[in-house]
């Protein structure tokens, strides 16, 4: 089983910054397509942003403009730099790492998920 550890969360206000971190296995880092999703109380799980191994990246369109994802593939590490955050982006934060095989199969983990509060 792959272990992926999520830190960064936490309480912020309106208007604020928080940078969240996910630490992966090198076995896979360099290979897999890394992702942050979230999901808000009473919400579906949604995909925030990706990162491919060759950095491209994608975003949903309600944090364009505001979140940046990156990887550091010398440290394993995908980061989620999220400004100018809402009360509407507060959910648990998930980060993903995922890679489809030539035959089509899929592999998929998931970190524990690490809280995201915005509010005054």
């Amino acid at each position: 089983q792959v272990q992926l550890v999520e830190s960064g969360g936490g309480l912020v206000q309106p208007g604020g910054s928080l940078r969240l971190s996910c630490a992966a296995p090198g076995s896979i880092f360099s290979i897999y397509t890394m992702g942050w999703y979230r999901r808000a109380p009473g919400k579906q799980r949604e995909l925030v942003a990706a990162i491919t191994a060759g950095g491209v990246t994608n975003y949903a369109d309600s944090v364009l403009a505001r979140f940046t994802i990156s990887r550091d593939n010398a440290k394993n590490t995908v980061y989620l730099q999220m400004n100018s955050l809402k009360p509407e982006d507060t959910a648990v934060y998930y980060c993903n790492a995922n890679r489809v095989t030539a035959g089509g199969y899929k592999y998929d983990f998931w970190g524990q998920g690490t809280q995201v509060t915005v509010s005054s």
